[in-house]
């Protein structure tokens, strides 16, 4: 599977001004699959999630929607989503066609920047598929609960896509984190981070791809870019075959 990470910088806070600079990062996307978008991809990493908040089909979700269809590509990006009375940070995925496929609400607000003050927790995993692919959602701070991903490696995921905004005072614990998912996994890891500053932080980005055994295939530091990697399930299958330890797993 042909996949493609949007590293990239965005505009605190004003979706409009980071709608023009995705459509421009993506002009020259052709043939992949899948195209992944940093953590509330359209505001940054934002506590105003009242103000900031849509309906699951809101103005994002349509904006994605149209990139959607015209790579004929599967969509998945960071909305602030809001429901009922709950504020959600969420991923959505969007197929080829448009359509809703999956959502996921992070389930582990980010206490230390006050995130689950202003955002509601999700209360579980959520599994996507793009064709034979078996995929597991996550956000940012997810990364540091192994137990989360460990659902997903008991359910034989192909691959597991972390989205965030993750500063660089810690960026060595993202990529060490990201690689030690995957080991433990056997499977695929796709983190996609930002670069550039909001009012508080600097990022450096790092988007990185692992394989089942840990082998890091790319990773990009501080810098916009489409960065894009094949991914071979059949590998997958070949490393969880030929040592098979998820299926000795006692716990979960």
């Amino acid at each position: 599977m042909k996949i493609a990470l949007v590293q990239y910088s965005p505009a605190w806070e004003d979706k409009e001004e980071n709608k023009k600079k995705i459509l421009s990062l993506v002009r020259d996307i052709h043939g992949v699959e899948l195209i992944i978008f940093p953590e509330m991809t359209l505001t940054g990493f934002t506590m105003k999630s009242d103000e900031m908040s849509e309906t699951i089909q809101g103005d994002s979700f349509n904006f994605f929607a149209s990139i959607a269809k015209e790579k004929s590509a599967n969509i998945l990006a960071g909305i602030i989503e809001r429901r009922k009375n709950c504020t959600y940070n969420t991923i959505i995925h969007i197929k080829p066609d448009g359509n809703l496929c999956k959502l996921y609400r992070k389930v582990h607000p980010f206490s230390y920047s006050g995130e689950n003050e202003n955002f509601n927790a999700g209360s579980k995993p959520a599994y996507t598929k793009i064709k034979t692919w078996k995929i597991g959602l996550t956000i940012c701070y997810d990364l540091r609960f192994p137990e989360l991903y460990r659902k997903y490696g008991k359910k034989k995921a192909h691959l597991i896509v972390n989205i965030a905004n993750w500063p660089d005072t810690r960026i060595e614990h993202w990529r060490t984190l990201l690689k030690a998912r995957a080991i433990e996994n056997q499977c695929y890891i796709a983190g996609v981070n930002r670069v550039g500053k909001d009012p508080k932080l600097n990022y450096v980005g790092f988007s990185s791809v692992f394989d089942p055994m840990g082998k890091e295939i790319i990773a990009v530091e501080n810098e916009e870019k489409v960065i894009k990697v094949d991914l071979d399930k059949n590998y997958v299958n070949e490393v969880r075959t030929k040592f098979p330890f998820l299926d000795d797993i006692k716990l979960i």
